[in-house]
């Protein structure tokens, strides 16, 4: 099963911003929603008040990164509004600098240097990042997904030179135990309800996790992931675990819906032995020598459809 793998290229980006003093990191929701207001001043063909019913929908921006609706001829998610978002945000804070990351998926660096020029005006103008105004002095990208080699793509004459996106590697499993640090609120759910901190399972983010590539290999990318979900599903609810962790509440407003949010999810540490995740390997290969072509869809627990940004380390 491990040679069954999803191909998901992504481009990882590094954007450097200047102006700013303190150690005070902004949020993530302040980011998204500035990203997203100067997105659509510059992508908006229509000046429609929503994306739902535009003509243009399918060949705008805004609408394919924030938006993100799901196309008429899928075979996925039919009976959803939104497909995943091809983006996430990630903000690392100094003293005198704010380095945020861009992750982009598949198709959706066609857009690079669109949002790169929305996040630089979102973070110019008067109103700027959480009311801070930032320069936008730098833009690297990662060689290698999840690497810690970046090289410098933005030249002196103002045009972007980005390396081809490129599927992660997949590290190698070592001995001993395997640890996930979930930094940010992750939300999830099983039969409908949220799985809360004193019931959390290594197969509820297994299954959320399988779910979320298989979307957005299908909608971002041109080789969707197939596979045989089930027996993979079925396999990780053998995986023992222990976790750490507690029930984060994190309201937020949000101006594009006009209304307060909450944010909570779980924020700690899940712990599994190597041998039990090897055993899970074994388990679903020999229950699935060849794939059913079946849809992750229909995998319990699902996520939440929101905009969570969900981190782990």
């Amino acid at each position: 099963m491990l040679d069954d793998l999803p191909q998901l290229p992504l481009g990882c980006y590094r954007l450097g911003f200047g102006g700013t003093t303190g150690s005070r990191a902004f949020p993530g929701s302040a980011w998204r929603g500035a990203f997203g207001h100067a997105l659509r001043r510059l992508a908006c063909l229509t000046g429609a008040p929503e994306c739902q019913g535009c003509p243009e929908a399918h060949r705008c921006a805004y609408a394919y990164v924030f938006d993100t609706p799901i196309p008429l001829a899928a075979a996925k998610m039919r009976r959803y509004t939104q497909a995943p978002h091809p983006f996430v945000l990630r903000e690392i804070h100094t003293d005198n600098c704010v380095n945020l990351h861009l992750t982009l998926v598949g198709r959706s660096n066609a857009y690079l240097p669109l949002l790169v020029l929305a996040l630089m005006q979102a973070a110019e103008s008067p109103r700027g990042i959480s009311g801070h105004r930032l320069r936008l002095d730098s833009i690297d990208q990662a060689v290698m997904p999840g690497d810690e080699a970046w090289t410098r793509i933005d030249g002196a004459n103002g045009i972007l030179t980005p390396r081809p996106p490129q599927s992660p590697a997949i590290p190698d499993l070592a001995a001993g135990d395997v640890q996930l640090t979930f930094e940010t609120p992750l939300r999830v759910k099983r039969a409908g309800q949220h799985v809360r901190e004193n019931d959390f399972h290594f197969s509820d983010l297994f299954g959320n996790l399988l779910r979320r590539v298989s979307m957005l290999s299908y909608f971002h990318t041109d080789t969707p992931f197939e596979t045989d979900f089930r027996a993979l599903t079925d396999a990780a609810r053998l995986v023992a675990s222990h976790t750490q962790l507690r029930w984060d509440d994190q309201p937020r407003h949000s101006a594009r819906q006009n209304q307060d949010m909450n944010m909570g999810g779980v924020t700690g540490t899940l712990r599994g032995a190597a041998a039990s995740l090897m055993a899970c390997n074994a388990n679903s290969s020999s229950r699935a020598p060849k794939a059913s072509r079946s849809s992750a869809e229909s995998s319990r627990p699902r996520a939440d459809s929101g905009r969570s940004s969900d981190k782990l380390k």
